[in-house]
């Protein structure tokens, strides 16, 4: 019988998981793969602040993608794991068997953690999100943005705005200076630049969110006529409903092969994995998320051939930071993410910044001819 390979979410995880897999298994007849998505467009997060003021993308179509190969696109969404029958159940009204699960949903922003954030918040959890703060900002021409997080997706989305509608004052407010993570050098050029950008940046801890502003705990209100949402992760309730074992976040925890420690059957990939290395406790970015892809789909099909997995190692490499279209700043990095000498600023910091967003799309055509060559990476 067919060995049956689900893997949920097509994100960049998701995407890589099933390219590699379909690579590697493209000989065989006893597998098949199967990947859940809501759409059949890809969505670039790492441009969604892009989207949010309403350029437009590229159409990057999965299904052409992976004509020809093992894997088929079921397109739905996926509310509920029955880990006992090992089915997936789609939009509440169809299900697929499995014998291995790849858990790739990645996480959201956390609006549920201050009272008003989900009602009265946008977020940029997807391209329909996105789209719709655009719309939203064309509706003001004039007037305030409120950015809730000072995290990189806060700093990428504060600058975006500012520069593409400069009659709009742009606030940036989170609970610490941002650029925090990132070496003196870097840190001046990304403050310089949002000056440049006209971005007040605030600190404070936000206590509630209403339809025209933020309350902060000091006492103090940033007035809003539009807000925007990047703080904080949150994981589908999905995992633990099934009764996987899962964190304070509701991360899958997992052994250090990224299988669950509860249910080995299924791996968890990306944000949505609690993955504990030497320096600690990942954290979600496309750069380690990629990896943890391209490692499980080769261990995957290592248990196929009754060989033992092997453990993932990570090291994080850089922390590049988009500034509008025309500048950037990227912070190169020790393995354990804390900052190094080197940075890029400017012009050439714009071009490596364009070229690792623009990476993944040929890397998933070239996991499905050579998925070898996607397993490389700092350990």
């Amino acid at each position: 019988m067919s060995k049956r390979i689900v893997v949920i979410g097509a994100g960049y995880t998701g995407m890589l998981t099933a390219v590699s897999l379909a690579g590697r298994t493209r000989r065989r007849d006893d597998v098949t793969i199967t990947v859940v998505n809501p759409a059949e467009r890809f969505t670039e997060r790492l441009r969604l602040h892009q989207t949010a003021t309403g350029q437009d993308l590229a159409d990057l179509h999965i299904p052409a993608l992976l004509a020809g190969s093992n894997a088929r696109l079921e397109v739905g969404w996926v509310t509920g794991i029955d880990t006992v029958a090992r089915t997936v159940r789609i939009d509440d009204e169809r299900e697929i068997g499995y014998d291995t699960l790849v858990y790739a949903l990645g996480g959201a922003a956390d609006t549920s953690a201050v009272p008003g954030a989900a009602d009265h918040a946008y977020t940029l959890d997807s391209a329909t999100e996105a789209d719709l703060f655009a719309r939203r900002l064309d509706e003001l021409s004039e007037g305030r943005v409120v950015v809730c997080g000072s995290g990189l997706t806060g700093l990428e989305a504060a600058a975006e705005i500012a520069e593409s509608h400069p009659r709009i004052t742009v606030t940036l407010l989170g609970r610490a200076e941002p650029g925090g993570n990132l070496g003196p050098r870097a840190r001046a050029h990304l403050r310089a630049a949002l000056v440049r950008l006209g971005v007040q940046v605030r600190t404070g801890e936000i206590i509630k969110v209403r339809p025209d502003g933020v309350d902060l705990a000091d006492g103090t209100t940033a007035p809003a006529d539009a807000i925007l949402w990047t703080s904080g992760v949150r994981v589908a309730p999905l995992p633990a409903a099934a009764g996987l074992t899962v964190d304070e976040h509701g991360r899958i925890v997992t052994d250090d092969a990224l299988r669950s420690v509860s249910h080995p059957e299924i791996w968890a990939i990306g944000d949505a994995a609690r993955i504990t290395q030497r320096y600690g406790v990942m954290h979600g970015t496309c750069q380690g998320g990629m990896p943890t892809a391209a490692h499980t789909a080769a261990q995957i099909v290592r248990e196929l051939d009754g060989k033992p997995v092997r453990p993932f190692r990570f090291g994080y490499y850089h922390a590049p930071v988009s500034l509008g279209r025309r500048d950037a700043v990227v912070q190169f990095t020790h393995a354990d993410d804390a900052p190094a000498r080197w940075c890029l600023t400017g012009r050439v910091a714009v071009w490596y910044k364009e070229t690792v967003t623009s990476s993944p799309w040929p890397t998933f055509r070239r996991a499905l001819k050579h998925p070898g060559s996607v397993m490389v990476w700092r350990r």
